[in-house]
């Protein structure tokens, strides 16, 4: 049994490398794209969407803690106004301290310390997720690498099978063989006449059912390519991003604010004019300046800061691009050579059961014979 297997087995092994040109060839190429997807472009995006998360994190911390600054500027003015009114009006009417309360929230550190964690959470929820997602792509791609390997096997066989137990199967070509048995017979116009549904193996021509089969794969290797464009954009838009945003950040200004306070109180004693003569009265209306206030009071809303950390956007890698882009090209070319892989694989199985040959050529002769009464 061992010694009826090695024969096939040989056959099989043989013509793995061919299958490397069909579909499950392709399968592969398109498992590792994903591969080098997934190891350098999405890693690349998480990346450059971390930046984006760290400089808004920045400008929030930046901008909290000038309002905070903002609000202590109010409580001094608040004290200070509150002080000029208490002096203007002591000597009418005294009320209980002459202060405007103004509420502060003194405990800023909460503040710095709730949006350090809801930072730290994030970025721990990506870190989790990038890894989650690198290990499930790495084992699913070496699990699909070696299902696919296995799958090559099984194709091989699958051909194999079918060539030693169908006639039919793959049997439309004008070999050397049915070119001499032809020549023998005297029947060489036959294979003159079907030239139309009969190829050569050696030749370049392709059927109309290898010309749509061609096309439709040629569709679907496509439609990966525009999924795989979609990555490598979302890679570069989210570095064009983040790098924008870094830039208009480092340029953005202190926004000055003035707080103009103007407090005058002045007093008017006036005097009627009596029965309208000017005489009895030497002054019509007297003011009397009790108090003036008048300051101006400078802070700055602050929105970035030097000391802020964060990490610089990561550009797309053009390497991985160009690898991405030679495995296409090899992609698009293994969908036209997918026909010469088979008709390899064609010649591979007859060279290892050149019996069995001799008997589809017959059979394909008489196929031909048949058809020519008929006619």
């Amino acid at each position: 049994l061992t010694l009826l297997l090695v024969h096939p087995a040989r056959c099989v092994f043989s013509m793995i490398m061919p299958t490397l040109g069909t579909k499950q060839g392709r399968k592969l190429l398109f498992s590792t794209c994903i591969m080098i997807a997934v190891v350098n472009i999405t890693p690349n995006i998480i990346s450059n969407i971390k930046t984006i998360l760290q400089l808004i994190k920045c400008i929030c911390k930046n901008s909290s803690d000038s309002l905070l600054n903002s609000t202590a500027l109010l409580e001094k003015v608040s004290w200070e106004f509150g002080d000029a009114v208490q002096e203007t009006v002591h000597s009418i009417y005294k009320p209980m301290n002459g202060h405007f309360r103004f509420s502060l929230l003194q405990n800023s550190s909460l503040i710095y310390q709730k949006m350090h964690l809801a930072s730290e959470n994030i970025s721990r929820e990506f870190l989790s997720v990038e890894v989650l997602l690198k290990d499930s792509i790495r084992v699913a791609n070496r699990l699909a690498a070696g299902f696919f390997m296995l799958y090559l096997c099984f194709e091989s066989t699958w051909y194999l099978k079918n060539y030693l137990t169908n006639l039919r199967f793959d049997n439309f070509y004008i070999t050397k063989k049915l070119e001499r048995l032809a020549a023998d017979r005297k029947a060489a116009h036959l294979l003159v006449g079907s030239s139309k549904k009969l190829i050569r193996p050696t030749g370049l021509k392709l059927s109309w059912e290898e010309v749509g089969l061609c096309l439709m794969q040629a569709m679907l290797v496509t439609v990966a390519l525009v999924l795989m464009l979609v990555v490598v954009a979302m890679d570069h838009l989210a570095f064009s991003v983040a790098d924008t945003a870094v830039r208009r950040a480092a340029q953005f200004s202190a926004v000055p604010i003035t707080l103009n306070i103007k407090y005058k109180v002045s007093a008017g004693l006036s005097c009627p004019a009596l029965r309208g003569d000017p005489a009895l009265c030497h002054f019509r209306e007297v003011e009397l300046l009790l108090g003036d206030f008048n300051r101006t009071y400078h802070h700055h809303l602050i929105f970035s800061s030097a000391h802020c950390r964060i990490s610089p956007p990561t550009p797309p890698n053009p390497s991985v691009l160009l690898v991405v882009g030679l495995l296409f090209c090899i992609l698009y070319a293994t969908v036209f050579l997918e026909t010469y892989a088979r008709r390899l694989c064609r010649a591979i199985a007859a060279s290892f059961f050149q019996s069995w040959e001799e008997e589809r050529v017959l059979y394909l002769y008489r196929k031909l014979c048949r058809r020519h009464r008929k006619e």
